[in-house]
């Protein structure tokens, strides 16, 4: 999926995503569930971490602005 993708889809909290796969309308063998959770959690992990360069690289910039404004 691309990131303009990922960005689209709505914000839902791991937990409540864990739950909706658990309580869904169809029921998951536990090598479909697993798979699933997986990437499903991998999912979070790569827009957690994106997040984090985000965030680092909005600081270095600020940090740059500052130093060369100084």
């Amino acid at each position: 999926m691309t990131q303009q993708a990922e960005a689209s889809r709505p914000h839902i909290p791991l937990q409540d995503r864990l739950r909706q796969l658990l309580d869904g309308p169809v029921a998951l063998d536990k090598r479909a569930l697993l798979g699933t959770l997986c990437a499903e959690v991998s999912r979070y992990e790569t827009l957690a971490y994106t997040a984090g360069w985000n965030d680092a690289l909005a600081t270095t910039r600020r940090t740059r602005h500052q130093d060369a404004d100084a």
